[in-house]
């Protein structure tokens, strides 16, 4: 499942890498790979070979203190104009009611529907215009609401501690 959901992360972050990305880079003291943490937020940056061009994704895992169980991930790659990414729930949810998230307390954006389901998880595609990421970068907790199977609220938060810096470092190291 991680191979899949980082395959499809590396796809994302080609399609979103700016032109000038498109030159070969390197990293810090000419490395293959680099993984940062910034506050709650993790910044994982990878040399693609043979293209030699740095694909940078900003992600945060949530998981079960006792099982050690992933409850909820959520990856994101900079792209010319906003994110593209994938939000990661657990089995369990009322697929068909979609998500809804929002910043700390403020408008909610249009539902989100599931896009398919693996043994990791449920994932939802997400798609942020410059607007909600200003949004992220100034908040306390992305908010998602969904509904359980059973009918009840089965409401997520992610920790927005850190995610400017972990953003604006991604997007240093793709360019």
């Amino acid at each position: 499942m991680r191979t899949f959901i980082r395959f499809l992360v590396v796809v994302l972050a080609g399609l979103a890498l700016p032109a000038v990305a498109q030159q070969s880079v390197t990293l810090p003291g000419g490395a293959s790979a680099v993984t940062e943490t910034h506050g709650d937020w993790t910044v994982r940056c990878q040399v693609r070979q043979p293209e030699g061009r740095v694909g940078c994704l900003v992600q945060q895992e949530q998981v079960d203190n006792q099982s050690r169980q992933r409850l909820m991930a959520v990856e994101v790659v900079p792209s010319a104009d906003g994110l593209l990414g994938t939000l990661i729930l657990p089995f369990g949810l009322n697929l068909d009611q979609g998500v809804i998230l929002s910043v700390d307390d403020g408008q909610a954006l249009p539902t989100l529907r599931f896009r398919t389901c693996l043994p990791g998880g449920c994932m939802v595609a997400l798609n942020f215009a410059a607007d909600m990421v200003a949004a992220l970068q100034g908040g306390a907790a992305l908010k998602i609401a969904a509904i359980a199977d059973g009918g009840a609220p089965t409401p997520f938060s992610v920790s927005l501690t850190g995610f400017a810096s972990a953003l604006a470092r991604a997007r240093e190291l793709s360019n």
